[in-house]
């Protein structure tokens, strides 16, 4: 089986627990706080974030229900 980029965040996100992933959320919130943004930006951002905390919260559930 080849290792694709997502199987390895997959796997990543597996060996994860919560305050891990809080970390990982810290650190992306870090990186895209800058001021002096637009409006569309800062409302773009806050909706990418939110997908990104509910993408790691369900990946993690999911894989717990199946392992």
């Amino acid at each position: 089986m080849s290792h694709t980029p997502k199987l390895a965040i997959l796997q990543s996100l597996d060996a994860m627990d919560q305050r891990q992933m809080d970390e990982v959320l810290k650190y992306i919130k870090g990186i895209l706080s800058q001021p002096g943004r637009s409006g569309d930006y800062q409302t773009f951002k806050r909706k990418a974030l939110m997908e990104i905390q509910q993408a790691l919260r369900s990946e993690k559930k999911s894989f717990r229900i199946t392992a």
